[in-house]
């Protein structure tokens, strides 16, 4: 079993769980402002195993899914199985972590304010398979198919805006930072990459 597969098992096991158990979820989701009261630090980690609804777990595992495998198969083969596997963990719980910072330092004396599940993590899985497989189409809801090169730079900005507006209850914050984290830890982690993913954006054509 992929270490894909046992994070996604996790993950709904204890959101489902949080859902009956409101204490669990109080303890556990990511308050800024409680983590710099009581130096609750463990937040910024078990924030990420927590989701708002069934649409909002089933969208971040549904994608982490298809692209935590290809990611982890990925440094698995650059790596081998042990290595491979602890940068992948890097990678998605790293994401959870360094994408919550940028909220944390921005609500951390706003009480009410609250955030949850893996989105951060996610963003990084997704960033870093963009960056080994830059060309391969991504559908949206199996419709519409766009180069993840492509389909990067406009969730980037469509990331970066909609923080700015900050109206929809979304933290598009961790969307963004995790995906910036994903991309640029690859690179460290895998240099070579770089270049290649510049080739086959170079190679590659509409039609």
């Amino acid at each position: 079993m992929s270490v894909t597969i046992i994070l996604i098992i996790i993950t709904v096991g204890i959101s489902l769980y949080a859902w009956q158990n409101e204490s669990l979820m109080h303890k556990w989701i990511f308050q800024p402002y409680a983590v710099q009261r009581d130096n609750s630090w463990y937040r910024f980690i078990t924030s990420g195993f927590l989701h708002a609804d069934f649409t909002h777990l089933l969208f971040n595992m549904f994608t982490f899914y298809f692209f935590g495998q290809a990611v982890e198969q990925t440094f698995i083969y650059v790596f081998g199985p042990l290595t491979g596997i602890l940068l992948f963990l890097l990678i998605y719980l790293g994401g959870i972590i360094v994408s919550d910072i940028p909220t944390f330092l921005k609500h951390r004396n706003d009480p009410p304010y609250r955030a949850l599940g893996a989105s951060g993590g996610v963003s990084s899985v997704v960033f870093s398979s963009i960056l080994f497989y830059p060309t391969q189409d991504i559908c949206l809801y199996g419709l519409l198919c766009i180069p993840g090169f492509i389909l990067g730079v406009l969730y980037i900005m469509y990331s970066y805006f909609s923080g700015k507006r900050m109206g929809d209850n979304i933290n598009h914050d961790a969307h963004l930072y995790g995906a910036v984290y994903g991309f640029l830890l690859s690179i460290v982690l895998v240099p070579r990459a770089l270049p290649l993913f510049f080739e086959q954006i170079s190679n590659w054509s509409l039609f």
